[in-house]
């Protein structure tokens, strides 16, 4: 454990200008707060936090953030309140303190809402000071250093999940490598120990046979670049054990395949040295087609640069070659935390915020504000960090890096919300191409806006990022909101009207409370999404309401048994699916696939508005005990003008030369068209399969399915039903 003294010189090394009085009330006060409390490895609690201080001082981080690390977990875990911080250490500390902190007193219902909860905060908190990020993953740097203490086998892999799925993103995100790599290896040995063991196995075999190669590779470069004219230093690095592994994974090939195990790096004094190395280099050794990489001309996210090649080096090797500057190297190491580092002189590099002139975490921010729960925030989240990374440019040559198999929508969020919303259509390098298009490394792509437009629903099938699907999901959100509530009107009209009561405004208000709803509109919606029984608001308004008998009367809505009856006796009537509310969603059952023609009914479906069934369709008998979702509806059938409607037939066909095709024929002459085909069953003799039909009512599938009975390719044929 590092003593106060050691800490205390530790920092001021790289700054004799420290606060040594803030340092040593740091130490004294978190010794004193966690007192006699422990960790699962028996240690005294205190030294995890001066762990994490000393992991800081290690990135010469100014005095404030030492003492945040002292005092991450003192609000946590004693009795000591964010009051006492500001009051001993100042505002400026107490703000990177509670920052830190994790939200242990929110009530949550699951743990993996904590963990999105806990997120958001930790992500508004390094909007507004990054520091508040490096504090928070060199404590998570530390816990997983002692991982390996606690017994409980769920909670260890629960914890280096969390790890590589969010901390090691964010560390890359920042461009602080080596402490991304550690967490990789961490997380990795106990998510998949047996793999992990393996690969360092290999690892090892290889750096025993490569103990003279490696030294010879470096000594021939150095040889090679001086002959030259130029200085460098060059040096071997050997990949982690998880970033193989995920190579091997994503190319889907072995060990022995891979190339780049061992990377050599050349460090010189300038940019243009750079560029002069990698020609030295390529004029020297063969290159390895499709592995030269610009970072340095087109940086990375989190600012690293780099020239990246792959040669067939000395000895006939095949290596992979990165060349960078001597300041590049540091940042592509210590990565924001260089920017907080202390110059020799004791002066600072920089004390302003450094988090919103990052362009991916003000993303995160939008996406905060765009999704609906913390758990959605979170996958969206992971959806922005996660991913390798693509590079397009705008028409003005402003450079937009997305994730690999972005499309021209995920384009047009990165560039601005607004253009993201009333995208209509792109151009990817001077050509019309769908949204869907996914986008390579150089395009150049060029939105088309309109003002009227608003975005798809659809669209979220395709998009990548997390701040274009946050962004369709708020806006289909809101717009089935509105449904809901229109959908909620119209059904509460209609049982007060059933019943001969007047429905006020004054009397819905006056039972909000009851149904604990804030607005008249969230009344209305909870009823359109069959929340609450338009039946219950009409008892609670008119306590003591009943059902009045109304012989005369036939309901509009039956349950299922009384509705076939009607339906064998003629009796069934309706109104049309569009009538009953404008603009409502209405979306046809892929049980049954109603068509123009059939009896039908409505229910009314959470998150889908009404969904159309035949009336004897075997899945409605799960909601006969529901006759308040069943709506009485009928086609409005326009014969000048009528729609394709899409049902789908099963059938047996003979397994001879030309049966598809005829089938084809067959239907296309009969004015019908396939819109999709799937095998079921293949044998010698013949195919089983489904077939989508689009046809204009059930007169129109009767007629394709006589002249499909009647051609001698076909063996059986049924309208399907499930």
């Amino acid at each position: 454990m590092i003593r106060q003294f050691e800490l205390v010189e530790r920092i001021k090394s790289y700054d004799p200008q420290a606060d040594e009085d803030l340092i040593n009330r740091g130490y004294v006060f978190a010794m004193k707060a966690h007192g006699s409390q422990t960790r699962a490895s028996g240690d005294p609690y205190f030294s995890h936090p001066l762990e994490v201080a000393g992991i800081l001082t290690g990135y010469r981080l100014d005095a404030a953030t030492i003492v945040t690390a002292l005092l991450h977990d003192v609000v946590e875990d004693t009795s000591a309140t964010l009051e006492d911080i500001e009051r001993l250490f100042g505002a400026e500390v107490a703000k990177l303190v509670d920052g830190v902190t994790k939200l242990t007193q929110i009530e949550m219902q699951s743990d993996h809402a904590k963990q999105a909860e806990n997120f958001r905060k930790l992500l508004l908190a390094m909007s507004e000071d990054i520091r508040v990020l490096l504090v928070k993953l060199a404590d998570r740097l530390h816990n997983m250093r002692t991982l390996h203490f606690i017994k409980n086998i769920d909670k260890r892999k629960r914890i280096a999940t969390e790890t590589m799925e969010i901390f090691s993103p964010l560390a890359e995100r920042i461009g602080m490598q080596e402490m991304k790599n550690e967490l990789d290896d961490l997380a990795f040995s106990e998510i998949n120990g047996e793999a992990r063991d393996s690969i360092m196995t290999r690892l090892n075999y290889l750096r025993d046979e490569g103990k003279t190669i490696v030294p010879g590779i470096i000594a021939e470069l150095t040889h090679t670049l001086k002959e030259a004219g130029v200085d460098a230093q060059v040096s071997g690095r050997e990949k982690t054990a998880y970033s193989i592994w995920r190579k091997m994974q994503k190319k889907d090939v072995p060990f022995e395949a891979l190339s780049d195990i061992m990377a050599f790096r050349i460090a010189v004094d300038n940019i243009d040295d750079c560029y002069k190395a990698l020609g030295v280099i390529h004029n020297e050794y063969r290159v390895v087609p499709g592995r030269f990489k610009d970072y340095i001309s087109v940086p990375k996210p989190n600012g690293y640069q780099s020239l990246h090649t792959g040669i067939i080096g000395p000895e006939r090797h095949r290596i992979e070659i990165q060349i960078r500057t001597k300041s590049m190297h540091e940042i592509a190491e210590s990565g924001v935390a260089a920017h907080w580092r202390y110059k020799s002189d004791g002066g600072e590099a920089g004390k302003q915020t450094e988090g919103k002139q990052y362009r991916w975490l003000r993303e995160l921010l939008e996406i905060l504000e765009n999704a609906a729960e913390p758990e959605e925030f979170l996958e969206h989240t992971k959806l922005e960090m996660f991913q390798d990374q693509v590079f397009c440019f705008t028409p003005k040559g402003d450079l937009i890096n997305l994730p690999q198999d972005a499309t021209p929508v995920d384009f047009a969020y990165a560039v601005h919300t607004e253009v993201g919303d009333r995208c209509v259509g792109a151009k990817i390098n001077g050509r019309m191409m769908p949204l869907r298009t996914r986008l390579k490394n150089g395009d150049q792509v060029d939105i088309v806006t309109s003002k009227s437009h608003t975005p798809s629903p659809t669209w979220e099938n395709f998009v990548v990022t997390g701040k274009a699907r946050a962004r369709i999901r708020r806006y289909v959100r809101l717009k089935e909101r509105d449904q809901y509530i229109e959908l909620g009107q119209a059904m509460l009209e209609r049982v007060f009207l059933e019943e001969d009561y007047p429905m006020t405004e004054k009397g819905l208000k006056g039972v909000l409370k009851i149904f604990l709803q804030d607005t008249m509109d969230d009344l209305r919606a909870e009823v359109g999404m069959a929340h609450l029984a338009a039946r219950d608001v009409l008892e609670a308004v008119y306590p003591g309401a009943k059902k009045k008998a109304n012989e005369h009367k036939t309901s509009k809505v039956v349950p299922l048994s009384r509705a076939r009856a009607k339906q064998a006796k003629g009796e069934y009537s309706g109104i049309p699916i569009n009538g009953l509310i404008p603009g409502m969603a209405v979306h046809y059952a892929g049980c049954c696939h109603p068509l123009p023609g059939d009896r039908i009914v409505g229910i009314i479906t959470t998150g889908k508005g009404v969904t159309i069934h035949t009336i004897d369709c075997d899945m409605l008998h799960q909601y006969e005990e529901q006759p308040e979702r069943w709506i009485d509806v009928s086609w409005e059938y326009d014969a000048e003008h009528p729609d394709a409607h899409v049902s789908r037939v099963h059938l047996t066909l003979l397994n001879v030369s030309g049966a598809l095709g005829e089938l084809a024929n067959v239907i296309a002459r009969s004015e019908g068209n396939i819109s999709n085909l799937k095998i079921l069953t293949r044998s010698t003799d013949f195919y089983d399969m489904l077939v989508d039909v689009e046809v204009r009512d059930v007169k129109h599938l009767t007629e394709i399915i006589a002249a499909l009975r009647a051609n001698p390719v076909v063996n059986t044929i049924e309208r399907a039903r499930g």
